[in-house]
């Protein structure tokens, strides 16, 4: 029962940090369900790619329906989703086929290293905090960046958004259009992930309930309990000041950070 509320609660906070940060699971599902999964014996040795995969899965979810309402509400920038996103889509899956043959272990210190690199940058480099004069992304940084993006993100099921944030803040977006580009763009990084981790999965858990590595069980739950977080973001939270928002952004990647290597 404690698991269940624990799952519940984190797919809620998904919901809302999906409607005002972009993260359509990843930085939210991923500790809580390693966490979950990490102490019973059949299950443990594949505790983060469980974690990871059943993050990608969620985020299908997520990041879908907050693409089509932040599309209803005409806030999507078809010049900054296209081509970018067709290059995270390549890089999406080479992530999420290196991501099936890397030890458990490893990539839950990809995952810590990775949030240390973020954290890092948005602190230390000017232009995230308060937003610089906006410039055009650059093709090699619309090529290299989005396989880059797309490798990172499968590999680590952490969604696209914690580099398409930085990436479009630091080219002078405000905080708000950043978070409506991360959603779509988090999209085929998300559905390759998901495919992939069921796929490679098949018969490694040996458990009930597991479409490979995605637990089903929790995907339901924290999809539901997400989708309950969204309605309640959009109608009870009002909107963020920019410079705030940013800081904000910050401080859940240092919590999430701290959850992880605990």
């Amino acid at each position: 029962m404690n698991d269940i509320i624990i799952i519940l609660l984190a797919g809620f906070t998904t919901g809302i940090t999906t409607v005002l940060f972009g993260f359509g699971g990843g930085f939210i599902v991923v500790p809580f369900v390693y966490h979950i999964v990490a102490g019973p014996p059949g299950l443990s040795p594949h505790a983060m790619h469980i974690a990871v995969a059943t993050s990608t899965a969620v985020m299908v979810f997520n990041a879908g329906w907050a693409s089509v309402q932040s599309g209803r509400a005409g806030r999507l920038n078809t010049a900054v989703l296209f081509p970018l996103v067709w290059f995270i889509a390549a890089g999406a899956v080479g992530g999420s086929l290196l991501a099936a043959l890397l030890k458990d272990e490893l990539v839950r210190a990809l995952f810590i290293l990775y949030l240390i690199i973020t954290l890092a940058d948005c602190l230390m480099r000017k232009g995230f905090i308060t937003r610089p004069q906006p410039r055009k992304l650059s093709g090699t940084t619309v090529r290299l960046g989005g396989i880059f993006i797309g490798v990172v993100a499968a590999l680590l099921g952490v969604g696209g958004s914690v580099m398409t944030v930085p990436l479009l803040r630091r080219h002078g977006h405000e905080m708000r259009d950043c978070v409506s580009a991360a959603n779509p763009l988090s999209i085929p990084v998300a559905v390759c992930g998901a495919v992939t981790y069921s796929l490679a999965g098949l018969h490694a858990v040996p458990a009930p309930g597991y479409s490979g590595f995605i637990s089903l069980k929790i995907l339901v739950l924290l999809t539901a309990s997400g989708f309950c977080g969204m309605l309640f973001t959009r109608r009870c939270i009002p909107a963020v000041p920019d410079v705030l928002h940013a800081r904000i952004y910050v401080i859940l990647l240092l919590a999430v950070l701290m959850a992880m290597a605990i």
